[in-house]
């Protein structure tokens, strides 16, 4: 963040530093005697007494076009001529700053002014005041607040400077600092008045703070303050924003009795709540009773029962609005066109938003870039290029020139779809038609490239956006240390970290969350750590996916324990745990098996309100499959009950969990559910299938599924060879086993030692020493030495 001077403590130059510069400057002989002249008639107007002519004629002087480079340098040289009138012609002079809106002027002055131990007259620093706020410099406003407080030269504060004040902090949002300037004034026995109340309910609405609104506005009516159409539309629009409708209508029912009418914004902010709460039918009635009342709904009614309808998934009752307004002549703006489209596209009804679009050309509406763009991103969205680029041809043919945006929008679905080389080619074309590339564009390629892995491309665009003067940003950044994170080049995260904080980009919560959430995924705990303590000395406070990262990678580690103590610490930081740290729990419980534990978070997460996700249940039903097929069952059907299709995950656990349990019916059956709900069946599914006829002492069908398997491109490989081998071991079938051996070795993996010893020893059993022996060669020649210690073994082999 750029460090924020004030113009109060600028350090100013002293009167004989202005004179000096004044003789060093090329300001001629006739331009200096022209300037002495001015101050010489200012002067002897006011030894005249002629005020009104004084005043006029300084505010002639602070013009752009006066020989005076600003109101201090006219003040230095009056100063110096007449000391002994300088303080009625400060006054003036302060005044006639204020009078013509140049607050910094003015400021500067009051500066000057305080060094020779002059001050302007409340009713100045009044206008000052508000000028100030007028023109959104708060923080200047605050410190010239308190300079008049702090002042001891018996300038005391009036009701208006509190208000000012109290605007600006709001403005600011400190409200620690309006809640200080109010009792302030109580201190000095002013009583606050209803703009002082109106402003801090509005601070506290803005901010949702509406308990302490409520405190306030109930001080209000203790202090016989009478409430004005501001208070309660204040009130009205904050308890809509933390959707509490039925007390925003409690503040309408209240204006009723107190005889305060509505109007159009009282109805418009109603409105808005209750379509944000998607209460149509309700907000129906308001728009009848705003009628009703002699209001005509603008832009801004229409513009919220359009997202209304949009935010409950009614398109018909969007269109029928639409056509409702277009019979009664209402001319639709560009702000109402905007949203009416946007929602349509965002639900996937972009012809029809083109339809109507069409419609309200045909009616004389006059569009603008932002509406095509609209239809150009509804298009993108549904990756319908072709059309989102006949609708870039058809706002040129009517005259409008596509911008930096318009091209983005194109760029950036090239690079979600990982097609660099159509990306660039827009790149191209946007800048013959003599649109430059703006730090959006280059950012999308910087995320473009990033997610294809081409880092090269991702620093020499940042070499690019280096010589053309345009400095990265945070997002930046942000794109390529995502991408190096996900590929695991943490080292190279971190030192774009560093790099960034160098060119004097300061990293966000993000930055640091992609950081500790790379470092987590890969087991690096410290470094995740060590991320997590920089952010702290940075003053950068961790969020919700802070904590989570962290949960995650200590579940995957086991350290449980640590794991619940961040739990705590979300919480103690103003978060709720959400779906991610419960699947995180529930999944890092479940590696150390237990189950119990499992199902305690479970239903806590949903005793809390949250929803489970399918993530949730893999570790539950795999868990549960271990042991429990029964409570596996409920699982599934609670999941199913939810809406949550089973994936293979899911499947498989359940197969899995089956074959372990002898139920091969039931595992066949899932096996067939999922081919006929087009959930690809993978190697886990048929080792799974292969287990459970073992147990069965199904051995032909054994060989009909490995079959199977090949037949679907599924290779076996060294997990379903040493199933196949110690399957037909258990059940004493050598021959079988060995069969499966040597295919194994054909295809170059390795039986595992204990497997091998088994299958061996059994191999001697029927007297079969050179299988026997052959297998201990083979694996002695593979570096596994402690196999065939039977001489006998040995023996029979050299024969």
């Amino acid at each position: 963040m750029a460090r924020r001077v004030s113009l109060l403590r600028l350090p100013l130059p002293t009167k004989t530093q202005n004179l000096r510069s004044l003789s060093l400057s090329t300001v001629s002989d006739q331009d200096q005697q022209h300037r002495h002249e001015q101050v010489r008639k200012l002067r002897i107007l006011l030894q005249q007494g002629r005020t009104d002519a004084a005043a006029r004629f300084i505010k002639s002087l602070i013009l752009p076009t006066s020989p005076f480079s600003s109101p201090s340098d006219l003040y230095d040289l009056f100063s110096l001529s007449a000391p002994s009138i300088t303080p009625a012609f400060s006054d003036m002079l302060f005044t006639a700053c204020t009078d013509s809106k140049m607050p910094k002027e003015a400021v500067e002055l009051y500066s000057l002014m305080r060094k020779s131990d002059l001050r302007p007259s409340l009713a100045s620093l009044n206008q000052l005041l508000e000028c100030l706020v007028g023109s959104k410099m708060f923080e200047e406003t605050l410190e010239l607040f308190s300079q008049i407080f702090e002042s001891g030269k018996g300038i005391k504060p009036d009701k208006f400077t509190y208000g000012k004040a109290l605007q600006a902090a709001v403005k600011l949002g400190d409200l620690k600092r309006a809640g200080e300037i109010v009792e302030s004034m109580k201190r000095m026995r002013l009583v606050p008045n209803v703009f002082i109340f109106n402003v801090l309910i509005g601070g506290l609405c803005k901010e949702r703070r509406m308990r302490d609104a409520e405190q306030v506005f109930d001080e209000m009516l203790e202090r016989k303050g009478v409430p004005t159409l501001v208070t309660y539309n204040t009130l009205i629009d904050g308890y809509c924003k933390v959707d509490e409708l039925e007390k925003a209508f409690e503040v309408r029912e209240r204006m009723r009795d107190q005889k305060v009418e509505a109007n159009v914004v009282t109805y418009n902010t109603l409105l808005n709540g209750l379509c944000r709460g998607k209460r149509m039918e309700d907000a129906r009635r308001v728009l009848e009773e705003m009628e009703a009342h002699g209001f005509v709904p603008d832009g801004f009614t229409y513009s919220m029962l359009f997202d209304g309808h949009l935010r409950c998934g009614d398109d018909q009752g969007v269109l029928a609005l639409f056509d409702e307004i277009t019979r009664k002549g209402v001319r639709i703006n560009g702000y109402t066109c905007s949203i009416l489209l946007n929602g349509l596209c965002k639900k996937g009804k972009v012809e029809k938003a083109e339809e109507v679009f069409k419609n309200l050309l045909d009616t004389g509406f006059v569009s603008d870039e932002v509406v095509y763009n609209t239809l150009v991103s509804g298009y993108c969205r549904q990756s319908d290029i072709d059309r989102a680029i006949l609708v870039i041809e058809k706002m040129e043919a009517r005259g409008l020139r596509p911008n930096c945006i318009t091209f983005n929008l194109l760029i950036h679905k090239f690079c979600e779809t990982k097609d660099m080389d159509k990306a660039e080619e827009w790149v191209q074309k946007m800048l013959k038609k003599g649109v430059s590339q703006n730090l959006e564009v280059y950012n999308t390629l910087i995320n473009g490239y990033g997610r294809i892995c081409a880092f090269d491309k991702c620093f020499e665009i940042l070499e690019d956006m280096e010589s053309k003067a345009i400095k990265p940003n945070v997002v930046s950044y942000g794109s390529l240390i995502n991408c190096l994170c996900k590929d695991g080049r943490l080292l190279e995260a971190e030192l774009q970290l560093r790099d960034m904080v160098g060119r004097g980009v300061l990293p966000n919560a993000q930055i640091y969350n992609m950081l500790i959430d790379g470092t987590s995924t890969q087991g690096k705990l410290k470094d995740a750590f060590r991320f997590f303590d920089e952010m702290a000395k940075n003053g950068i406070s961790p969020t919700l996916v802070t904590y989570n990262a962290l949960i995650h990678g200590l579940c995957k580690k086991g350290r449980m324990i640590e794991a619940e103590d961040y739990v705590s610490q979300i919480t103690s930081s103003g978060y709720r745990p959400d779906v991610i740290t419960y699947n995180s729990l529930i999944s890092g419980y479940s590696d150390t098996v237990n189950t119990q534990k499992c199902l305690e978070l479970y239903e806590a997460m949903k005793n809390l309100g949250i929803t489970p996700t399918l993530y949730t249940y893999h570790p539950l039903i795999s868990g549960c499959s271990r042991d429990n097929m029964v409570l596996a069952e409920k699982l599934l059907n609670e999941m199913l009950q939810m809406g949550l299709r089973p994936d293979r995950i899911i499947y498989n656990a359940l197969i899995h969990g089956y074959a372990e349990h002898g139920d091969i019916q039931k595992a066949l059956s899932l096996r067939s559910e999922m081919v006929d709900q087009k959930v690809n069946v993978d190697k886990m599914t048929y080792n799974s299938l292969i287990l459970g006829h073992f147990k069965q002492e199904k051995v032909s069908e054994v060989k009909d599924l490995v079959d199977d398997m090949k037949a679907k491109g599924l290779t076996p490989k060294a997990d379903t060879y040493n199933l196949l081998v110690k399957g037909h071991c258990e059940l004493k079938d050598f021959s079988g086993a060995y069969f499966w051996y040597r295919e194994l070795v054909e295809n170059g993996y390795l039986l595992n030692v204990s497997t091998c010893n088994e299958l061996t020893t059994g191999l001697q059993k029927d007297g079969r020493f050179q299988e026997a022996q052959i297998i201990c060669l083979e694996m002695s020649a593979k570096g596994i030495d402690d196999l065939c210690s039977n001489e006998d073994a040995i023996s029979v082999a050299k024969v």
